[in-house]
C-alpha cells in the first residue's frame, strides 16, 4: 500500500496563477445502468462544484458551479458547491460525498479497495500537465435520486481521486483520463497530456499509467508503474471517444496486459475556454468485465 502522508487528504496551498485544488469522486453500477461522477474543487476565486448523472445510458442530471465563497478552506468538509459536500471519514480509506438539489441527490459512502495510484512531481505527465494527486480504486455504496427513480447501491464500483497544482493551458492542447475498476480488485488509472503544438502522435504524449494489483496468496497489494503505455481511440464525427485499447508492458522483458473498451455513456460539457468529453466504458481485461472512466479534456482552440 502507499505510504502517502494522510495530511495530503487536506485541500492544498493554492500557489501560483491558476493554481486550482480538486477531489473528484466517479461510481458505477452497471445493473443498475447508473453511473455518476461528482467534482469539488478550489481557486482562488472560491468553490467549484460539477456533477454529471447518467441512467439508462442518458444523461439525467449535469450541474456546474463556480467562484462561491468558502470561509474556512482547511478541510474539505467547509467547501460546497453545485450542492455537493464531502466529508474525510478517515484519511486515505474511506469518505462520503453528497448531493442536495433538485434535479437529483444522493449519499455514497466510499471505501478503498486496494493500493494507490500516485501522479508524483517525477512523472512526466505531471510536469507536462501541472498537476499531482493520487485516485484510489473503491466499493460504492449508498442511494441515489435521478431522473424521477430511486436507486440502492449495495456493492459499486468506483473511484476516489484528489488533484492539485497549475496547468498552463497556453501549453496543453488535451489531457485524457482513464480508469478501469474490477470486482476482483484489479484496475488501471493512467493520465496522458498533449502539447499544445503537438500532432496528436502518441509520442508527443506525456503518459502516466499504473497497474494496481490486488492481495493475492496472502501478499500485499501493488501499484505497480507501466512504462511507455500504448493507448489507441476511436473517436466519432464530433471528436468524442468511442473505443479504446491500451496495451502495457509492466515488465519489458515481460508479456504484454492488454485492455479493451467502449462506451456506455457519455457527454460533453463547455467549460469556456475548455471542453470535456465525459465518458463511462465499459472495460475487458484478462478475462474480466469491468468499468471505468475515459475522460477528454481540451482546449476548443486546439486541434
Amino acid at each position: 500500500m502507499s505510504v502517502l502522508d494522510p495530511e495530503l487528504e487536506r485541500p492544498r496551498p493554492l500557489a501560483g496563477a491558476g493554481a486550482s485544488d480538486a477531489v473528484t469522486f466517479a461510481f458505477a453500477d452497471p445493473a443498475a445502468e447508473l453511473y455518476g461522477v461528482a467534482r469539488l474543487g478550489l481557486t482562488e476565486g472560491g468553490a467549484s462544484g460539477l456533477v454529471v448523472l447518467f441512467q439508462g445510458g442518458e444523461p439525467v442530471c449535469v450541474l456546474a458551479d463556480g467562484g462561491v465563497p468558502v470561509e474556512d478552506a482547511a478541510s474539505w468538509e467547509a467547501v460546497r458547491a453545485a450542492g455537493l459536500s464531502t466529508t474525510v471519514e478517515e484519511p486515505l480509506r474511506s469518505w462520503r460525498v453528497r448531493l442536495e438539489s433538485q434535479e437529483a441527490a444522493f449519499d455514497l459512502a466510499f471505501a478503498a479497495t486496494g493500493p494507490i495510484a500516485e501522479l508524483s512531481p517525477e512523472d512526466a505527465a505531471a510536469k507536462a500537465g501541472g498537476m499531482l494527486g493520487y485516485e484510489q480504486p473503491c466499493r460504492v455504496r449508498g442511494s441515489v435520486s435521478a431522473g424521477g427513480r430511486g436507486f440502492e447501491i449495495a456493492s459499486g464500483l468506483g473511484q476516489r481521486g484528489h488533484s492539485w497544482g497549475a496547468p498552463d493551458w497556453e501549453r496543453i492542447g488535451l489531457a485524457r483520463t482513464l480508469s478501469a475498476w474490477f470486482d476482483d480488485g484489479l484496475a488501471v488509472s493512467l493520465v496522458a497530456v498533449r502539447g499544445a503544438r503537438a500532432k496528436g502522435a502518441h509520442g508527443a504524449e506525456a503518459v502516466a499509467a499504473t497497474i494496481l494489483e490486488p492481495a493475492v496468496d496472502g501478499g500485499e497489494p501493488r501499484a505497480v508503474q507501466v512504462p511507455d503505455p500504448l493507448l489507441s481511440t476511436t473517436y466519432d464525427a464530433d471528436g468524442r471517444q468511442r473505443r479504446a485499447g491500451l496495451e502495457m508492458y509492466p515488465d519489458p522483458e515481460g508479456y504484454a496486459r492488454r485492455m479493451a473498451g467502449e462506451v456506455v455513456c457519455g457527454s460533453s460539457l463547455d467549460l469556456g475556454r475548455l471542453r470535456l468529453d465525459c465518458a463511462f466504458f465499459r472495460w475487458r481485461m484478462e478475462g474480466r468485465v469491468g468499468v471505468g472512466r475515459y475522460d477528454v479534456l481540451r482546449r476548443v482552440d486546439a486541434s
